[in-house]
């Protein structure tokens, strides 16, 4: 049953690369007979002064996919290590419904994105004890292609006073970070035609300065169905949207590229901002307030049941892209108007890969790159390869029986590896060898000794930890756990 559950899992859509014009169009926000935006408010501060509920006086928020700087990387320090034998104490635990995202965190409060029958619900919970604050709900009736999980894929988006959600069905919505009002919202897939992804949108949206850019990955009315056309979907020039974060009006549109699930990335090189999207036909470099396009770089497996998932991992002027299905993984060096290339993997099916990233987003550290790699968990390790030249360095040597894919995140010299079966375990960082210094296995209470306890966190535990104040956050299929990673 597993194995055919990962198989329909890896049967994803594919398209034809699109082409970058070179320059923004703008779009008329007003325009969709369906009337699919409303907006409620467009303020300076809709919410300003909430409250800060931590009681932690130490550590950062996480408000953002893969925090702060996008890039699983957490600034705290003090962690335990090793971890007790007993594992590290559980905070709080909280039952999930359907969905496969993990939160973000702001101002003591942790906004996680989950659908409840036939509604997509925004929880606002405080993150120092899973109290539920509000929640905010809308109707859908996405379903995916393949029948297999029709909640959100992506995370909440905080800024400031603000929290930004984009459903799997093309939903979205900016509400009031306080107390979950609506400020505005607007149906992307129906205003700009986009073909139903087998499951759904799942690249989450970035903010740089007024602007909310989104992959949405539009077509012209009328274009077919994903089986019908085979995967030969045209765009329409609404590749990437960038919108007012205030009122949600389209500010510009650029590239026929259609979506992938790997989120944006923006950084600053020599002074310029940059905006770099792993689209489904490749990446796509621009400077987000223009909406100019520097370049577009075609990266992708020519299968039909592939995509690009993994967000681009910056480093200086160069640029980390990585999939899973065949081609593996590309460095470019870029600048004003175009890149040079690094290195790249030999496209060719049956010559070796540096890494194939699936879902999971590398992490970078001193020179070198740590990630899964791998499609599926028979086949996936851990591997740490050099930046410069993708040369493998170690590979996580682990029989056959026992390898899955896994997600990382960075802290205090130490990897946390979350296994999608739940199996968690903290790794010293090291680019000469792998190095595990802690392992547990999440487990609930049970009244009779003589009963063997159930495992927490269920597959697919395919989100990435979170850290926020000392508390770390993972999830399953089913449960969210809180635990005290490094002690206040």
């Amino acid at each position: 049953m597993l194995h055919t559950r990962n198989l329909l899992l890896m049967f994803v859509l594919t398209t034809l690369f699109g082409c970058a014009d070179g320059g923004p169009t703008i779009v008329d926000a007003q325009t969709n007979a369906a009337e699919p935006k409303t907006q409620l408010a467009a303020p300076a501060n809709v919410s300003e002064g909430f409250a800060d509920l931590w009681t932690r006086k130490k550590g950062v928020d996480w408000p953002d996919f893969l925090g702060p700087n996008r890039d699983s990387k957490s600034p705290e320090t003090g962690i335990i290590s090793p971890w007790p034998a007993t594992g590290l104490k559980i905070v709080w635990q909280r039952e999930l419904q359907t969905g496969y995202g993990i939160g973000t965190i702001s101002k003591g409060r942790m906004y996680h994105f989950e659908r409840q029958g036939k509604q997509a619900t925004l929880l606002c919970l405080k993150a120092e004890t899973g109290d539920e604050l509000w929640r905010f709900q809308y109707p859908t009736d996405y379903e995916d292609l393949l029948g297999y999980n029709n909640g959100p894929r992506c995370s909440p988006v905080i800024d400031g006073d603000r929290v930004y959600i984009y459903g799997a069905e093309g939903m979205l919505h900016c509400l009031q970070a306080g107390d979950g009002k609506l400020v505005w919202k607007l149906d992307v897939n129906t205003k700009y035609g986009v073909a139903q992804n087998f499951f759904g949108v799942g690249s989450t949206p970035v903010i740089d300065g007024d602007l909310l850019i989104c992959m949405v990955g539009g077509s012209p009315p009328g274009s077919p169905g994903l089986y019908e056309s085979g995967g030969r979907i045209d765009g329409n020039g609404t590749g990437i949207v960038a919108f007012n974060k205030f009122t949600g009006e389209a500010k510009y549109a650029i590239t026929d590229e259609l979506a992938s699930y790997s989120s944006p990335q923006l950084v600053t090189i020599d002074g310029r901002r940059w905006c770099f999207m792993f689209a489904r036909g490749g990446l796509v470099g621009f400077e987000p307030a223009s909406g100019k396009v520097d370049f577009q770089y075609p990266w992708r497996s020519p299968k039909l049941e592939s995509v690009n998932a993994a967000t681009p991992v910056v480093v200086g002027n160069e640029v980390f892209i990585s999939e899973t299905y065949s081609v593996g993984s590309s460095l470019l060096r870029v600048k004003p108007g175009g890149y040079e290339l690094v290195w790249a993997d030999d496209p060719s099916p049956r010559q070796p890969k540096a890494l194939l990233a699936h879902w999971n987003t590398g992490i970078y550290v001193d020179g070198y790159l740590y990630a899964c790699s791998g499609r599926n968990p028979p086949d996936a390790d851990l591997r740490c390869i050099e930046w410069k030249t993708g040369k493998v360095q170690w590979i996580e040597q682990m029989p056959p029986e026992t390898r899955e894919r896994s997600s990382l995140l960075y802290a205090d010299g130490h990897f946390v590896q979350l296994g999608e079966y739940g199996t968690l375990k903290l790794i010293r960082v090291n680019p000469k060898k792998y190095e595990l210094v802690s392992e547990m296995e999440l487990l609930a209470e049970v009244s009779n000794p003589a009963f063997r306890p159930r495992p927490l966190l269920k597959y697919p535990a395919w989100a990435a930890p979170i850290l926020s104040h000392g508390l770390l956050y993972v999830r399953g299929d089913d449960r969210l756990v809180c635990l005290e990673l490094i002690p206040e």
